[in-house]
């Protein structure tokens, strides 16, 4: 099944987790459309990332659905959801660090290349077409990041800011349909984080991007989100345009702890 533009793209249905009997996400149901920037928020606990775990299959909720343009997430194995066109970054850096930025970014073409792994073993001619054209294409990532100058660069000597670059390159580099992104301001400076706000909307204009994001910095949040979903102890509570959930009660009394 196709989406057009601005078609559904991700629909959550009564998603249910449980864990030791307590209730995580309790019946969230949502959807995402296509070529939007939808922003999860909450405040902590709220059951947020658990949700994207969920939804990337690192975790098997107890209840409901979750469908990418149509087809059943849940019902692939774990290790297909890429092929669905899902990729995801994580709270914490996940780079390998002795390995260069390309090298970094290149091991995030593995679920697009069809050769296989005997193929790949064997060097055979599909297996380094595929190679060249993969790393043709994250060379194209790493200049669009402004990383270009610094592929060679091993990963670990790049500062903060710089290895966040990297990590939503290697994302990208999946050629995914939608982008799930956890914090990905967290830890940068103010100014970081308002360069990371630009360098998503670039790339949004330059990759057609579809992103569900998570993330702490409403400043950032309210500048690039069309649609926010807010979570609170596992439920949404609010949905819809930044400018109506932050100014929805419900929101401020579960960020303020008090009433509106």
């Amino acid at each position: 099944m196709d989406v057009g533009t601005f078609g559904e793209l991700l629909d959550v249905r009564g998603v249910c987790l449980r864990f030791g009997g307590s209730a995580v996400l309790d019946g969230v149901t949502f959807t995402v459309r296509n070529g939007t920037f939808c922003s999860l928020i909450g405040p902590n606990g709220a059951g947020k990332t658990s949700l994207f775990n969920c939804i990337s299959r690192f975790y098997e909720p107890d209840s409901g659905s979750i469908r990418m343009a149509g087809v059943d997430v849940l019902a692939a194995p774990a290790h297909r959801v890429t092929r669905l066109g899902l990729t995801r970054t994580f709270q914490e850096l996940a780079l390998f660090p002795s390995m260069s930025v390309l090298e970094n970014v290149v091991l995030g073409t593995h679920p697009t290349t069809g050769s296989g792994f005997l193929r790949g073993a064997l060097r055979t001619p599909q297996a380094r077409r595929e190679e060249r054209r993969a790393r043709g294409r994250c060379h194209e990532l790493l200049d669009l990041l402004g990383l270009g100058a610094l592929s060679e660069r091993p990963a670990s000597t790049l500062a903060y800011g710089l290895q966040k670059r990297v990590e939503l390159a290697r994302a990208l580099a999946g050629e995914p349909r939608l982008l799930l992104l956890d914090e990905p301001a967290s830890g940068l400076t103010g100014a970081e984080v308002a360069e990371y706000a630009d360098l998503l909307r670039a790339l949004r204009r330059e990759l057609d991007l579809s992103v569900l994001l998570i993330e702490h910095h409403m400043a950032m949040v309210m500048q690039i989100s069309d649609h926010v979903v807010v979570l609170d102890r596992g439920r949404v509570i609010a949905d819809g345009t930044p400018l109506q959930v932050q100014s929805d009660p419900r929101v401020i009394e579960a960020y303020l702890g008090m009433p509106a």
